[in-house]
């Protein structure tokens, strides 16, 4: 099935899954085009994972291209919905989106998510806490920020209660690029 959409690493490095990238990529355009029963959106192309194989394709190329794809899903929700019910209720459902990220944005620095279990890596709360910040300042000063510095951001890693736990830090802040997607 491997049709050569994305280089390929070497034999002796691993990427992903040439098949199931590929797959993915046929159903998505088939969705986007309205030819699949299945549905696909936004949120679906964030948690897409394929397996790591040698020889695969290059993880950067396939993750720099969903990151398209999944802009391209949200301006066409975008566009279907302010064609059905206004600029207006576009803007107030992500008012309403981006008030469900408020909650944690009000906790104290270092508190903000739950800590990572004992001896297990986690996320540094201090970078955490900065990009946390970061998203204050948009949403309450308009200070610049894009959903791909959301996406590029990296975090230094902390163990157990000095670290944050990956996994809500992750949906959380896939959820505020959906937003910051919705407003670009």
């Amino acid at each position: 099935m491997s049709s050569a959409l994305f280089g390929t690493v070497s034999v002796l490095r691993t990427g992903y899954d040439k098949d199931e990238v590929d797959e993915f990529f046929d159903h998505a355009r088939q969705a986007y085009e309205g030819r699949s029963s299945e549905r696909l959106d936004a949120g679906d192309i964030q948690t897409t994972t394929f397996d790591l194989v040698r020889g695969g394709y290059d993880t950067h190329e396939v993750d720099a291209a969903l990151d398209r794809l999944e802009a391209a899903f949200v301006a066409r929700q975008r566009a279907e919905f302010v064609a059905s019910q206004g600029q207006d209720a576009w803007m107030a459902t992500l008012a309403e989106r981006a008030r469900t990220l408020y909650g944690r944005l009000g906790r104290p620095e270092g508190e903000k998510f739950a800590p990572a279990e004992r001896g297990q890596q986690g996320y540094d709360k201090d970078d955490v806490d900065a990009l946390c910040d970061r998203l204050v300042g948009y949403f309450d000063r308009q200070e610049p920020l894009t959903s791909a510095e959301l996406r590029a951001a990296t975090f230094a890693s902390a163990r157990g209660a000095n670290g944050y736990a990956e996994g809500p830090v992750d949906a959380f802040f896939a959820r505020a690029v959906e937003v910051l997607l919705g407003v670009e």
